[in-house]
């Protein structure tokens, strides 16, 4: 076995692991908004869309990797170079927009810190525009 073929193979591994994080993923948010509807703790519907949206993420992030390493592994052609082009164009949109979805903001922005005092964050508000 040839360097090529084990970089191709390295490529197809993480190939399969970003297909079963998103799997299992999945899975997770979906048994987690199960548990979490019968057991009537809220919120449900959005915890499961930032929970599905990460495990969505990570598996993207995993794919473009491997797709860049098979590519690098075989004997780059302009073909296969606007192909991996056009598929990371394609997911980092996604990611960008799974990203706005989660979070509310894009990722370059100031995260805010939530310290889950809403009380003192709408009064604070309030004093700076008054």
């Amino acid at each position: 076995m040839d360097f090529g073929e084990i970089i191709e193979r390295v490529g197809e591994i993480i190939d399969v692991v970003g297909v079963v994080a998103i799997v299992v993923g999945v899975v997770y948010a979906t048994a987690d908004a199960a548990f979490r509807g019968l057991r009537r703790r809220s919120p449900v519907y959005t915890r499961f869309r930032r929970v599905l949206g990460r495990a969505i993420l990570l598996g993207l992030e995993l794919l473009v990797a491997a797709d860049i390493i098979k590519t690098v592994a075989v004997t780059p052609t302009l073909e296969s170079v606007v192909v991996l082009g056009i598929i990371v164009l394609i997911r980092t949109f996604l990611s960008f927009s799974l990203e706005l979805e989660i979070t509310g903001r894009w990722p370059w922005q100031k995260r805010i810190v939530d310290d889950g005092d809403d009380m003192a964050r709408t009064a604070a508000a309030r004093a700076d525009t008054a």
